[in-house]
C-alpha cells in the first residue's frame, strides 16, 4: 500500500449504482486519505459523483493491485470502510503533508487545502503475492 502510486475508489449511490475511479492516496494507520485536488475535472470537487455518492451512501471499497505478466506474482489489497470528507484538523494537515511527500507532482500542482475523502478502514482483504522479489 505504501508503495502503490494509485488505487481505485468504488462508491455507490442511493440506488446502489456503482461508480469506480482511479485516485491517488495515502494510508495513515487505519485511515485512507484521497484528495479532491486540482487535477482536471469536469465539475467542482464537491460536485463529483464520488462525493455525492459518499454523502448518500458512505460505504466504499478501495483496491490497490499489482499486475505482472507472470501471473504467479499477481496481487491486490481490497479495503472496505466508511468514507466522509475532512478539511481541517491535525490529522488533515498530516495527510496533506504525506500526500505532498508521496507525490512529487504536487510541487508543480500544489495541493493547497482541498477537501479530502477519508476512509475509516473496517476490513482489509489481501490476495496473491504482495511482496517485492528479493534482489
Amino acid at each position: 500500500m505504501a508503495e502503490a502510486r494509485r488505487g481505485y475508489l468504488a462508491t455507490a449511490d442511493r440506488m446502489a449504482r456503482p461508480h469506480l475511479v482511479p485516485v491517488v492516496f495515502v494510508l495513515l494507520g487505519r485511515r485512507l486519505f484521497i484528495p479532491l485536488d486540482a487535477k482536471p475535472k469536469r465539475v467542482a470537487p464537491l460536485a463529483l459523483q464520488r462525493v455525492r455518492n459518499i454523502q448518500a451512501n458512505p460505504r466504499v471499497a478501495f483496491l490497490v493491485d499489482r499486475w505482472e505478466e507472470d501471473w504467479g506474482r499477481l496481487g491486490y489489497v481490497l479495503l472496505q470502510g466508511k468514507a466522509s470528507l475532512v478539511q481541517e484538523g491535525e490529522v488533515y494537515r498530516q495527510a496533506l503533508l504525506s500526500l505532498e511527500q508521496k507525490y512529487p507532482q504536487y510541487r508543480s500542482l500544489p495541493l493547497g487545502t482541498p477537501p479530502l475523502i477519508v476512509v475509516e478502514i473496517e476490513h482489509a482483504y489481501p490476495w496473491g503475492t504482495l511482496e517485492e522479489p528479493a534482489t
